[in-house]
């Protein structure tokens, strides 16, 4: 499985939405439907700043992470941003693949 970054903003109208079901509501709702696409909540917070909820889910792969965030953009309830996590190990794993990479050559345009 993936983790996932993902950041939600509500709209005024996800706004209401939390009003009338609380914090706890819309957890359990994300929970839901991350088991829906196979996955899980791993941890959920509210937020001040830039968005308004902030989690850390795994999923089965990027396009399971897609479809949640097409459905929930699509409903102008939330904008979700998300962001692909890697692990250390992967990062190490990426660190050691030979990679056989010619930068550009030539001259700039100015001297």
């Amino acid at each position: 499985m993936a983790k996932y970054l993902i950041e939600a903003t509500y709209s005024t109208k996800g706004v209401t939405g939390l009003l009338q079901e609380g914090g706890k509501g819309r957890q359990g709702a994300v929970e839901q439907v991350l088991k829906g696409l196979g996955g899980k909540l791993e941890a959920y917070y509210f937020a001040f700043g830039p968005a308004d909820v902030y989690s850390i889910v795994d999923l089965p792969d990027n396009v399971s992470a897609l479809a949640l965030s097409v459905a929930v953009n699509s409903t102008g309830a939330a904008h979700l941003k998300v962001t692909v996590l890697i692990t250390p190990e992967e990062m190490d794993k990426a660190t050691r693949k030979a990679v056989d990479y010619r930068p550009p050559e030539g001259r700039l345009p100015f001297p």
